[in-house]
């Protein structure tokens, strides 16, 4: 049995627009497992982002419960979800948002230093190992202007690892990238995953969704189907993509 590492109960997210409401949420029930690869898709407007960012606590929902590993978020004040957010989640972005004027080790370590418990040393080291395993500890001392953007974002992965995150929050990770760097990202989280990280990913992107073990379909800020896959192979990836389009057709994607 499956252990649950996030969850999220009667989640609703609304926003004030012209005297009315605009629902974007509505009553969402899920559970995110723990080792899981599990990809959000959904039709522009769908509130995909929206949910990632209320489950990961960078927003506020409107009602409902949220608990990873058993805290609640929604209880949280400000303060303790900064703290929550350096130790227990890393982000990936659509843009990397790294810092222009620092090197892609320091983009990287500057975001461990943001864990208190963590020895500076340590820090670095960890820094330069990620650098490594990301392929891309060559360039260790290059600005982010000087390398490509697929470097870009496999640094931005690195970051996001520097502080052994419980559950990783990706949003469109591959949006901004070409074919070759799209795949190599794409590798890169799968690895991760296979050695343990949990994922939870919002994509456009078929091919970042075949990765999946778990993919949830949203639309009008509702679930209306979920389909589990087995661990993806590549050697079985044109049956797994059959399978995965014949779904979203049936979801009407």
């Amino acid at each position: 049995m499956k252990n649950t590492l996030l969850s999220a109960k009667g989640l609703c997210k609304s926003f004030a627009h012209n005297g009315g409401q605009i629902h974007v949420l509505s009553n969402i029930t899920l559970e995110i497992f723990a080792g899981d690869y599990t990809v959000i898709m959904g039709a522009s407007g769908s509130g995909k982002s929206t949910l990632l960012y209320a489950l990961s606590g960078m927003d506020r929902a409107t009602a409902g419960q949220i608990f990873y590993q058993g805290r609640d978020l929604v209880s949280m004040k400000e303060k303790e979800l900064a703290s929550l957010r350096y130790t227990d989640f890393g982000f990936i972005f659509q843009q990397m948002h790294l810092i222009s004027n620092l090197s892609l080790l320091e983009n990287i370590t500057v975001a461990g230093y943001l864990n208190k418990n963590e020895d500076a040393g340590d820090v670095r080291e960890h820094a330069y190992d990620l650098l490594q395993q990301m392929g891309i500890s060559h360039v260790y001392k290059h600005l982010p202007s000087q390398v490509s953007g697929g470097e870009q974002q496999r640094c931005a992965i690195a970051r996001a690892m520097i502080n052994y995150p419980g559950l990783l929050f990706a949003d469109e990770p591959t949006g901004a990238l070409n074919r070759k760097n799209t795949i190599e990202v794409l590798n890169l989280l799968t690895k991760l995953n296979q050695e343990g990280q949990s994922i939870l990913m919002v994509t456009h992107d078929l091919r970042a969704a075949l990765r999946a073990n778990r993919i949830l379909y949203l639309e009008d800020g509702k679930i209306i189907g979920e389909l589990t896959l087995p661990p993806y192979h590549p050697d079985q990836e044109q049956s797994r993509e059959t399978q995965v389009n014949a779904w979203l057709s049936s979801m009407k994607w």
